[in-house]
């Protein structure tokens, strides 16, 4: 039996490795600059890279104090709770009612590229009218924050719902028809439990983004002594400097929670994405 020699792909591996160093090195600088003390962080490249002398958990607790960890923790896991759970709901009944009805309806159509053509208008030309408008109307809050970000990523998750659509046969719903199934019925009973692998990929996306998001809450919710992660750690930058140490121990502690929520979800991720892009 003639063996057939391998060989291997030496641009892919360097492209492999280059990504790798571009996450792990980050993520080193950030640990160890989390367990240091600030008379460690010294000007050289080999104090800054260097382990810390002593691994303690001071910054930990001086960032909670900061930040007051808990109230904002709350309100993050509040914010982000609630707005995936309404993305999923309303947006995959909306790409499922647009995914299944463009192809036939010309007035569909138009929906369906006209919500999906907010994904390019920019934060920043909405941001001073928004300010204004949720002010207004007594939404400048942590609701209206929540109401924000529904339609923010309702462009990017509609076109996930509707493309992976295309990979569930109408036979499903006909023969739900012919037993006397409504439509409502079909699409609860039957169409959104397949959508399943969508529903984590959907929910990691808007979770990632929510969770990391800085702009919104801090335009919407400016005055208000509510505070998000994201917003409370604002405290560490002053007009003389960053204080590293507390913001990297931050940092950390507000990775924790999103990255459990990913490791649940991470094995129908790939499956959504990859289904969902089909057209």
């Amino acid at each position: 039996m003639i063996k057939v020699k391998e060989k291997a792909n030496w641009p892919v591996m360097i492209f492999l490795i280059l990504g790798l160093s571009a996450i792990a090195f980050p993520l080193y600088m950030t640990i160890t600059i989390a367990f240091k003390q600030p008379s460690e962080m010294t000007n050289s490249i080999s104090g800054i890279l260097s382990l810390p002398k002593a691994w303690s958990f001071e910054n930990f607790r001086e960032a909670m104090k900061v930040t007051d960890f808990w109230n904002s923790l709350r309100n993050s896991l509040l914010i982000t709770v609630i707005s995936v759970v309404l993305s999923i709901l309303i947006h995959s009944l909306m790409g499922y009612t647009l995914g299944r009805n463009r192809a036939k309806n010309k007035f569909y159509n138009f929906v369906y590229l006209f919500i999906v053509s907010g994904m390019f208008v920019p934060f920043a030309i909405l941001m001073m009218p928004l300010a204004k408008q949720t002010a207004e109307i007594g939404l400048a809050n942590w609701f209206g924050v929540v109401i924000l970000y529904v339609v923010f990523y309702m462009p990017m998750n509609i076109l996930l719902y509707s493309g992976y659509l295309v990979n569930i046969p109408m036979a499903l719903e006909e023969a739900a028809r012919v037993d006397g199934a409504s439509t409502w019925t079909t699409y609860w009973k039957i169409i959104f439990p397949i959508m399943k692998p969508m529903h984590a990929t959907v929910a990691v996306l808007t979770a990632l983004s929510v969770w990391n998001d800085v702009m919104t809450p801090l335009v919407i919710m400016a005055g208000s002594d509510q505070n998000t992660l994201p917003l409370a750690q604002l405290n560490f930058q002053s007009q003389f400097g960053t204080n590293y140490n507390l913001a990297f121990a931050s940092y950390l502690l507000s990775l924790i929670p999103i990255l459990v929520f990913y490791v649940i979800c991470q094995k129908q991720i790939l499956n959504g994405v990859v289904n969902g892009a089909v057209k």
